[in-house]
């Protein structure tokens, strides 16, 4: 469910109108709905109830400050991959104790800046990681957090770009080998061993995965408990998908996620944090642009938009499906017709959608892809000089602009041209 609907024959994001927000920021931009946002973040919360349990926002899905903050009030943790991204968790407000520092590639910098700013737990992904965390520890006189993230060699059935839990895959340590990095840290110092990690990928669609990953987890913290390990804390990670088309065929439900951990851990007396990103924001967002050009091609038509790959590189990068729609309802009856949606960036790769059904729009018209609060904004750059575009929070019957779009003197004026040129 979100909060984007046609009212009267025009799309509006809770009670205010897309042509709206268009007039005051331009085209194209992003907007969110902090309603749908919200009510996604409660649906993991109460999918837990009854467990002691942490919903950690995943920040890399949408990083975006006015987000993080109405997700940390609400109660929610952060799971970050980067120094920046933790940056952002505490300049939202969110304390050093809710936030998990999950990556492959911590730099000794970022370890040090979350153990003198304050971490919930590391996630730590190899051996190296793991001494680096504990002489940087031992140091500042800390002891740090950790889990170790297995890598349990359990085949997401999802995008290759995406998955992160087979054995090729290059995060986590081996879990064959866990029970021998766990003695490794407990005898280290300045570690303090609290619990187990695992995520085995993004937009998964099947309980069964999940399942297969938190079984090995089970079986491994009973093995480390007997091992004389202290296991108080299951990081599951995240991944559960979200619909990006109108089917039937909708991916599993939290509260379905939530049984089946239950079920699984829940005689394990153990903390269970889960790191959602794509399903609380990915449909409470919209990218919006405006048509361009309708041009005629040789056997097909091309739709040109002021949006482009460089707005939205998901389609680009990952073949991935956006439904895309007009802002003004189409009229009772009125047939779509198969069309390229493009943009304007100088790469065949700049193609949203190829032969997609839409009902006719023209120059100057909007139109509105679904689905874009995850990967989107954050993602974007400004390939071809083009500013990145503006992001917007409605609540209710009012909205607000929480990032600008840069003027061209801005960003001209972060190149420097040498002095002796």
């Amino acid at each position: 469910m979100d909060h984007f609907l046609y009212k009267t024959g025009v799309l509006h994001a809770e009670d205010v109108a897309i042509p709206e927000i268009a007039a005051a920021v331009g085209t194209p931009f992003y907007v969110y709905s902090a309603a749908t946002l919200t009510r996604h973040f409660r649906l993991f919360d109460e999918a837990l109830a009854g467990t002691d349990h942490l919903v950690c926002f995943a920040i890399k899905s949408n990083s975006n400050l006015a987000v993080l903050k109405l997700l940390g009030d609400l109660g929610a943790g952060m799971d970050v991959v980067s120094g920046g991204e933790y940056r952002r968790a505490k300049a939202a407000g969110v304390p050093g104790e809710r936030i998990v520092f999950s990556g492959v590639g911590k730099t000794p910098e970022e370890i040090r800046l979350a153990l003198t700013g304050g971490i919930r737990q590391f996630n730590v992904e190899s051996e190296p990681e793991l001494r680096v965390i504990s002489a940087i520890a031992t140091e500042l006189g800390l002891r740090a957090p950790i889990a170790l993230r297995v890598n349990p060699d359990v085949d997401a059935k999802t995008h290759e770009k995406i998955a992160t839990g087979k054995s090729e895959n290059k995060f986590g340590i081996p879990i064959a080998k866990a029970r021998a990095v766990y003695a490794e840290a407990a005898a280290l110092p300045g570690i303090d061993v609290v619990g187990v990690d695992v995520h085995i990928g993004s937009q998964l669609t099947d309980l069964a995965p999940f399942e297969a990953a938190f079984r090995k987890v089970r079986e491994l913290t009973l093995t480390l408990r007997a091992d004389g390990h202290d296991i108080r804390r299951l990081d599951l990670g995240g991944g559960l998908g979200i619909p990006y088309t109108r089917s039937n065929l909708a991916p599993p439900l939290p509260v379905e996620y939530g049984a089946m951990i239950k079920d699984v851990l829940g005689d394990l007396g153990c903390e269970i944090e889960i790191e959602p990103g794509r399903l609380i924001s990915g449909n409470a967002g919209l990218m919006v642009s405006s048509v361009i050009y309708l041009k005629e091609g040789e056997g097909r038509n091309f739709l040109i938009l002021d949006a482009a790959m460089n707005d939205l590189v998901r389609p680009s990068m990952y073949g991935a499906h956006h439904d895309i729609i007009p802002v003004i309802e189409p009229e009772p009856g009125t047939a779509p017709a198969p069309i390229d949606i493009v943009g304007p960036v100088c790469e065949t790769g700049d193609t949203f959608a190829k032969a997609r059904d839409l009902t006719p729009v023209g120059p100057g018209d909007l139109v509105a892809f679904r689905s874009a609060g995850a990967y989107g904004a954050v993602m974007a750059s400004e390939y071809n000089s083009r500013p990145l575009i503006p992001e917007v929070l409605v609540q209710g019957d009012h909205f607000a602009v929480i990032r600008q779009r840069p003027s061209f003197k801005e960003m001209l004026g972060r190149d420097s041209i040498p002095e002796w040129l």
